[in-house]
C-alpha cells in the first residue's frame, strides 16, 4: 500500500486502473474458461439449458451496467465479474464496463481509499487497542445488518406464504 500513497495522483490513479484491469480481466477469462471446461463434462445439458440461455442474454443485456457497478462495491466484484466470464458475456460488452468500472475504482481507492487505508495505519501504530475497538465496533455493525436484513427477508417470505395460501 505504501507504494501508492506516495505516488503522485495521477500516477497512483493510473497503477491502480492497471491492477483493476488485470485483476478484473483474469477473474472474466477464468470464468469463460470454468464455462468452457464444464461444457466438455457431464453438465454440459445444462450449460445449454433454456435457463442458461436466458442468463447469458440477460448478462449480455444488463450485465455491463452490474459489471461497471460492481466496482463499487466490496466483496460483489469477483462474484459479478466471474459471472460475466461464465455467462460468455461478449467482450464487445465486458471491456467497456471493465474499463469504466476499473477507472471509478481507481479515482475512488487512490482518493478517499488510500486515505482511509492510511488513517487505518496511523491509528493501529498509535494506538493498536482502539484500532481493535473500531475493528469490533465495525464487526458488530455489519452483523447487526446482516441480522436485520435476514429477519425482513424471512418476514417477507412468511408474509407470500401466508399470501399463497
Amino acid at each position: 500500500m505504501d507504494i501508492f500513497l506516495e505516488l503522485p495522483l495521477g500516477w497512483a490513479i493510473l497503477a491502480l486502473f492497471g491492477v483493476a484491469m488485470a485483476r478484473a480481466n483474469a477473474t472474466y477469462w477464468l470464468g469463460r474458461g470454468l464455462a468452457a471446461g464444464v461444457r466438455h463434462t457431464s453438465l454440459e445439458k445444462q450449460m445449454d439449458s433454456p435457463v442458461m440461455k436466458r442468463a447469458e442474454r440477460l448478462m449480455d443485456k444488463y450485465g455491463p451496467f452490474a459489471v461497471t457497478l460492481c466496482f463499487l462495491t466490496i466483496g460483489l466484484q469477483t462474484a459479478v465479474i466471474a459471472s460475466s466470464g461464465i455467462a460468455r458475456m461478449h467482450l464487445a460488452r465486458f471491456l467497456p464496463a471493465v474499463i469504466a468500472g476499473s477507472l471509478i475504482w481507481a479515482v475512488v481507492y487512490a482518493t478517499v481509499g488510500l486515505a482511509a487505508v492510511a488513517a487505518w495505519i496511523g491509528l493501529v501504530l498509535a494506538s493498536p487497542a482502539a484500532a481493535v475497538v473500531i475493528a469490533l465496533l465495525l464487526a458488530a455493525l455489519v452483523a447487526f445488518l446482516v441480522w436485520r436484513r435476514r429477519r425482513r427477508e424471512h418476514a417477507a417470505r412468511a408474509e407470500e406464504a401466508r399470501d399463497a395460501a
